[in-house]
């Protein structure tokens, strides 16, 4: 299956209805999070919940991620042991600061792959912090694994010691960089959450501003995003040199044969 990334849209793990409701979603994505919507004491019951709706893994529509909880956290290790098993497409890893991080991660991950007899998963880093800037074009270079990263404005926002607005003005340099350190590492980039739900105006101007810096995609947070996020991120490019072999054999094909192509992937 071709991996798109126009929306990535964050379920709460502890919930067991929304779980359930994620199943008729049509967002590329469906990450189910075990970090910010999930209070500490509800973390074990969240991947227990996440586990058995992996199980279920043939009745949603989506890709399936999970958003495991910082590296800073300590509890990465306990969410991997619970979630990776068949039927998950990738992790979100939230406020990565640098390649070493990852290198921990890694390292876990791949040995309960082995011992799961499972293919190498993706993995999405969560640029949330100054260092994460800096470092992002690393982080995106890492290893075959990572095929997108994620922009999180918010906690950028708060280690820069700069209040949110709509507009983001504190951000604006990381939200520029990041889609060009994406690319550059041949991978795309993610845009953040739009956290007002009932300004529609605002969230089609964001939008489109993020497709204008070189964003693929955007996360969110709602059901009724989705459609407005596809309308903007149209992909039409593709990553994988295997894919453009298949694309320059379409392309060569009779006029009336030829098709849409609508691929962004690694």
């Amino acid at each position: 299956m071709t991996q798109l990334f126009r929306s990535l849209i964050f379920v709460p793990g502890n919930n067991s209805r929304f779980l359930e409701k994620a199943k008729t979603l049509q967002s590329d994505i469906v990450c189910f999070d075990l970090e910010d919507s999930v209070p500490d004491n509800e973390k074990v019951n969240a991947r227990k919940l996440i586990k058995t709706a992996l199980k279920s893994r043939k009745s949603y529509q989506s890709s399936i991620f999970v958003r495991t909880n910082s590296p800073s956290s300590g509890k990465i290790p306990s969410d991997l042991k619970e979630v990776i098993q068949k039927g998950i497409d990738g992790i979100v890893i939230p406020k990565v600061n640098n390649v070493k991080e990852m290198q921990k991660i890694v390292k876990i991950l791949s040995g309960l792959e082995k011992k799961q007899k499972l293919k190498p998963i993706q993995i999405i880093p969560s640029i949330e912090s100054t260092e994460g800037v800096v470092n992002t074009f690393n982080i995106a270079s890492f290893g075959k694994r990572v095929s997108a990263v994620v922009f999180g404005v918010f906690d950028l926002l708060n280690d820069l010691g700069v209040e949110y607005t709509k507009e983001s003005e504190g951000a604006r340099y990381s939200r520029g960089k990041i889609p060009v350190d994406a690319r550059a590492a041949g991978i795309v980039a993610i845009d953040a959450i739009w956290q007002d739900l009932k300004d529609s105006k605002g969230f089609e101007k964001d939008c489109k501003f993020g497709k204008n810096l070189g964003y693929s995609g955007k996360s969110i947070i709602h059901p009724d995003q989705i459609s407005t996020v596809h309308n903007y991120f149209i992909q039409t490019k593709v990553r994988s040199p295997g894919l453009k072999k298949s694309v320059k054999s379409m392309l060569n094909q009779p006029k009336k044969e030829k098709e849409p192509l609508l691929l962004m992937v690694k």
